[in-house]
């Protein structure tokens, strides 16, 4: 089992920066790979970054690439998604998850999930 929760959502400019944290409890996490997905009011879910459980391969968002960066640290259970030159587009409640076995860009394929963090973009 793995539980996740994520924190570091807010409020913040067009052009500001966030970070979110995902905080993991549970043996499995530096085993799993880990995701982070957004959903914004009437759209549908939908990938926005991954990362295997090493750290050594990612993949972004084509709308995301060069401004945010996941990453994790297994040593204290926890991953991260570092977001830059935020855009009123990128609003949307973000969501990290764990997958157990292999590594997958959809979001189906994941096992655990967190709660989820706003995060509001002003123009």
């Amino acid at each position: 089992q793995v539980q996740l929760v994520e924190s570091g959502g807010g409020l913040v400019q067009a052009g500001g920066s966030l970070r979110l944290s995902c905080a993991a409890s549970g043996r499995t996490f530096s085993n799993s790979a880990m995701g982070w997905f957004r959903q914004a009011p009437g759209k549908e879910r939908e990938s926005v970054a991954v990362i295997t459980w090493s750290g050594a391969n990612t993949d972004y968002k084509d709308s995301v690439k060069g401004r945010f960066t996941i990453s994790r640290d297994n040593a204290k259970n926890t991953g991260y998604l570092q977001m830059n030159s935020l855009k009123p587009e990128d609003t949307a409640v973000y969501y990290c998850a764990a997958k157990l076995y292999g590594f997958s860009w959809s979001a189906d394929q994941y096992d655990y999930w967190g709660r989820g963090t706003q995060v509001t973009v002003s123009s």
